[in-house]
This record gives structure tokens, sequence and C-alpha cells, in this order.
């Protein structure tokens, strides 16, 4: 099979030459500066909720702010779970399980001085919820309540102590509210109070857009200068209430970087100390220098999610079950990207308490691909046409289009007549709530958008309940099946986590076996960075935590 390969070397020729990244910032002596190069094309969002996927999260999110949970990135062999973050406890109620009680840690305060208490969580709920309310932001809206589908409101009941109420028995909410960032209600008020407009909407979008140039959360970094579209500068917030968790750098600039070839040219010249996916052709030469490259098994799918709406070619089991078995991705692992990933045989590997015992094994097998193929009517001279939606790059989109070129090759050795529609990142993102049935889907019959698989919502959930169709959630190809339904349903509301993992088991393997997915890749979040940065602690997770990172000047 011919592979396409990324011209690395050209590309790092043209790039040095042209010297585009001299004007990028330098460390000055007297503080210590970490430079990074995201995947992403612009800044992610910056007034609480990110956009750009998990990458926002990343570098946007979990830097200067905080939810009521957040997730234990720690250490590098343990599996990353979800700990007390803004929430010191919690507790469903007994005879009430659809609402919670969370206890708030005392003595925090926002980066402009004032309290974080009940009544921030409150208003930072009804932001995103409660959409009379004055601080409601439809923009944040989607990349928030869809991934807490069952929070339905909030109520202070004293000062440290709030009740959140879901609409339904929801044993996942601890863990969406992972996703719910604190942004100060009173840096808000402030700009609102100064905002022109012609009503109380207008001036509210004016204050959006002015906390966005001037954030204020409760996290580890502290917002310093933004540039739209080139660069965020980050400080360090030495009054932060986990002290072990002070950051040791002075600054971090984030640098959006979409291009492979671009970024790791950028860290060749020591433009930039870190940079998210170097160009896997260029790991040789970026070892051979010195650098040192970090990775591990993240929780996390790389796929095609089929289209389900009348019409599509992907409604037929054998089709979706035969493309599963055409893809050899130990190939893709050990040649197009150099070893840096994981064939992936399900959302969760052997071993995983969610995997469950699926009987259709997904494998690389040729032959029994094509079979299928004939039996549902194609072959060489009948070839199936099929359309995909993707990136040209994007968070853990890792190497989309060398990968997209790899399995239409693939594919077509199975009678696939496989056409790409390559679009930008955070479009592809926003297209992948709208659904297959949108016009954004542009007669797409597939996406490929990558999926964190941390918890139970965001892993099968969004996905495969009907329920969780567009508007709601990511249910992308309106999957309708009474079966993932009713095992959503009774995993959902079992609060006993041996019990619960059963529940999930039995719905992976369900979905396994529906072929729900085609399944290709676990990404394994390579990063590459200068000998000078020390003290990095590579999770299995999608995120990373900056604070215990050092650099030698």
């Amino acid at each position: 099979m011919l592979i396409k390969k990324n011209k690395t070397r050209a590309a790092l020729i043209a790039l040095l030459a042209l010297g585009s990244v001299a004007g990028w910032p330098r460390a000055a002596s007297a503080e210590t500066v970490l430079r990074i190069g995201m995947t992403a094309a612009d800044i992610p969002r910056t007034l609480g909720q990110p956009d750009q996927g998990f990458e926002g999260n990343r570098f946007t999110g979990l830097t200067m702010y905080d939810a009521l949970t957040g997730w234990d990135l720690s250490s590098a062999d343990k599996a990353s779970v979800v700990i007390p973050g803004l929430a010191t406890e919690w507790k469903v109620d007994d005879a009430d399980k659809t609402k919670w009680v969370f206890k708030l840690r005392p003595g925090v305060t926002f980066h402009d001085g004032s309290p974080f208490n009940a009544d921030a969580v409150v208003w930072n709920v009804e932001k995103v919820l409660k959409q009379d309310a004055p601080q409601f932001d439809a923009s944040q809206v989607g990349v928030t309540a869809s991934r807490m589908p069952t929070l339905a409101s909030a109520r202070k009941i004293d000062d440290m102590t709030v009740e959140l109420t879901t609409k339904e028995p929801d044993s996942f909410l601890p863990i969406n509210l992972t996703n719910l960032f604190m942004a100060s209600p009173a840096k808000w008020q402030a700009f609102y109070d100064k905002a022109e407009g012609a009503d109380a909407k207008a001036k509210s979008q004016a204050a959006w857009t002015a906390f966005a140039k001037d954030a204020s959360g409760t996290g580890p970094w502290k917002m310093s200068s933004f540039t739209p579209r080139e660069r965020l500068e980050l400080v360090r917030n030495a009054n932060y209430w986990d002290k072990a968790r002070v950051p040791k750098i002075d600054k971090m600039v984030l640098l959006p970087m979409p291009e492979a070839n671009a970024r790791t040219a950028a860290l060749l010249s020591g433009q930039v100390d870190w940079v998210e996916a170097p160009a896997p052709d260029a790991l040789p030469e970026l070892k051979q220098r010195g650098f040192k490259l970090y990775a591990n098994e993240q929780p996390h799918v790389w796929p095609w999610q089929f289209s389900r709406v009348e019409g599509s070619p992907w409604n037929d089991i054998r089709v979706r079950k035969a493309a599963n078995l055409c893809v050899d991705r130990e190939g893709l692992r050990d040649g197009l990207l150099a070893g840096l990933m994981v064939p992936a045989t399900g959302t969760f590997e052997p071993g995983h308490p969610w995997r469950g015992k699926p009987s259709f094994e997904i494998k690389y097998d040729k032959a029994a691909g094509q079979k299928l193929m004939q039996e549902a009517g194609f072959g060489p001279n009948k070839k199936l046409a099929v359309k995909v939606q993707t990136s040209a790059s994007g968070s853990g989109q890792m190497q989309p289009l060398a990968m997209n070129e790899y399995l239409q090759q693939a594919l077509a050795e199975c009678y696939f007549d496989v056409k790409l529609d390559v679009i930008e990142w955070n479009t592809l993102f926003t297209n992948w709530r709208r659904g297959a049935k949108d016009p954004s889907a542009n007669g797409s019959n597939a996406t490929n958008v990558t999926y964190a698989a941390m918890d139970p919502f965001f892993a099968l959930v969004r996905f495969l309940q009907s329920g969780m169709a567009p508007p709601v959630s990511n249910n992308w190809g309106f999957i309708n099946n009474p079966k993932f339904d009713e095992l959503v349903k009774k995993a959902r509301q079992t609060f006993d986590p041996a019990a619960r993992d059963a529940a999930l088991a039995e719905l992976h393997a369900a979905s396994v076996d529906d072929a729900a997915f085609l399944y290709v890749a676990h990404d394994v979040g390579p990063r590459a960075m200068s000998p000078k940065v020390t003290g990095v602690v590579q999770p299995k997770s999608w995120f990373i935590d900056f604070s215990p990172v050092s650099i030698a000047q």
C-alpha cells in the first residue's frame, strides 16, 4: 500500500528560510518563560468555557480556571481519576437521586480578589443553563451543556454549600462537572456595568467580550496578555489555593500552530520550547539532537463516526464491519505514525473494567472484509461511495490528513470509494454538535472527530443514546438503538460502582458488536520539547498539569 509522506525536511528549510517565527517572544533573562506550540489554529476561547475541544480545556480551561471536580494528573502510571477541586466533597441524596449536595472549598479567591462561594457556583451554572439570567451566554452553551446534559439547576444552601439538581438520576454528574469552569461573577459584573448596548442582552455580550480579554478564574495561571489568533501569555498565580500546584515557571506563552511541520521547525530552531504532536517523520532527528519525547496511552479514540440517518450507506452492518476489518492498524502505527498510537479494537481495550466481552473481533482481515462487502452487493466493479468530514489539524486529531489518506487507500481495497471533506478543526468540532442532517455535514456520511473516553458519558452515552442526538449532544449520526438506550439508563441510574461498571461493560460490548464506529487508534499524546524543560509528568489523560514544569534559561 502506497502512503503519502510528510515532506518535513523541505518544510523545515522553507520555514526557517522565511524566518516566519522570528518575531515570537523569547525568554527574558530575569524570568522563566515556557513557549508552547499548540495544534490549534487559534487561541481557544478564554472566557471560561473553551472551544477547540479538549485542547481548549487543556490550555485555557485548566490553566486559568477550576471546576468543582477535577482530574488527578500527578502520575504517569496510574489512570487519571476524578478528585476534589473547588468542591471538597459531594453526596447524592439518599431519598431523591436527582439532588446532590456539594461542600465548597473555603478561602479561595478569583484572580481579581473576589471570593469564590456558593453564589459564584449558582452564577456559573446559570451562565449556561438559565436563558433569562443576565450573564447567560449562548456561545458557551454548546461546549458546556452538551457535556452535562442532565444538570437542571443550582441552589445556594449557605455560603459554602450548594445543591445541584439533575433532570433524572445521574451517577455521572461529578465527572461531568469537570467541564464547568468557574469564572468570576464580580469581574464580569464590572464589565457589564460599564458596557454599552441597546439592551441587557447586548450589554451582556459586550461584557463577555471584555471578560475574554481580561479573564478572571481561580486557576494556577492568570492571563497576562492576549492577542487573538496569535498568542496568549499566562503568568504564575502565586496565591493559588493549592500550594503544591503553584507554577514553578513565571510565564507560559501559548502559540497556535496547526501544521505539524511548522511546529517541528519552530522547536528545532529554538523558537518554542515545547510542541504538541510533532511531525512523526521528524522523530529520529529530534531524538538525535537531544530533544525530549513524551508519550502515554490516553483514554481517547480516533474514529469515524457513522451517519445512521435514512439512506446512509453505513446502515448496513456488513458495511460497518467490513470497514473495521479492512484497516491495518499495526501498519499505520509502525509506518506512518512511527509508533505513536495504540491500535483500537473498541473504545476500551482488554483489561479495562468497561471493556465487556464483544463477540465481533476488530482486527485486520481484508479477505473477511471483502467478503462482507460482496455480500452487501459491492465489488471491484461496483464500489460504495462514502464521504467523511475531517480536519487538517487540531486537539486529539493526531495527523488527520495523513491518517485519512491511509484509510482511503486501505478501504479502496475493500471496494469503498472514500471522499474526504477537509475543513478547519474548530469548524469540524462545531459541526459535530449539529449532526449528520445539518447542511454543515456537506453530504458527509461519516465524521472524524476524536473523543475522550475518561468517563461513561464522554466515552459512550453521548454517542449511543438516542436522546443525545443533536442539538443535545454528540450523537452526530442519530443512532437509535433501543438496546443502547436501555443499557444507558441502567448504567446512569446505578450508583454502586461495581454494578455500574458491569452495565457499562455490557453497553460497550453491544456497541462493538454493532460496529457503531470505525475504530482506528488510541492517541498517546506525543509531545516534543527542549532538554531545558524538566518536571514534566505525562499522565494517562488528554490533559496535563503545567504547574510542576521548570525550564532552564
